[in-house]
């Protein structure tokens, strides 16, 4: 009996302290004001992040993926940036994170027509349900500062941003 009192204790310790994560995973902020657009959460304001169709450029050896412009309005100083988005027509797990490359004036990722060294790779996220339509997009691994795009896998709609 003295053997399973401390084992009970554990167990409820640990009951305890997943409650208390599953509490963290809560969503109290502002809803996103349009569907299907991943914001940026900052303090307690929603920042759309950039909507734009990616340019799909066929090579022999790669296809590239351009966006137009250098950079994007949608900024965040966060290196593991969170995201909010009420999904209506996207799939939010899988929307798929790629850093972008910025090249005469555009940002571009590039892909290999076959499996090589060097293809672009996506980035780890975390998608959390928060409630219906309501997700949390969030990045799993620190960002250097530069431009990102997150996109539904399969599709060239892109959703952009920037770490400075």
């Amino acid at each position: 009996m003295g053997t399973r009192t401390p084992s009970l204790m554990l167990l409820g310790l640990l009951l305890l302290a997943g409650a208390g994560l599953s509490a963290d995973e809560k969503y109290d902020g502002p809803n996103p004001p349009k569907s299907d657009i991943p914001y940026l959460v900052q303090a307690t304001k929603l920042m759309a992040a950039e909507v734009a169709e990616a340019r799909e450029e066929q090579g022999a050896r790669e296809t590239t993926y351009v966006i137009a412009g250098g950079t994007s309005p949608a900024r965040t100083p966060e290196a593991e940036p969170v995201f909010i988005i009420d999904a209506r027509e996207i799939a939010p797990d899988h929307i798929e994170l790629y850093l972008l490359d910025v090249k005469d004036g555009n940002r571009e990722v590039s892909f290999a027509n076959k499996a090589h060294k060097g293809s672009a790779q996506p980035l780890h996220l975390l998608v959390t349900h928060v409630k219906e339509h309501l997700y949390k997009i969030e990045a799993s691994e620190m960002l250097a500062t530069g431009e990102y795009a997150l996109s539904p896998s399969g599709d060239n709609r892109v959703f952009c941003f920037e770490v400075y």
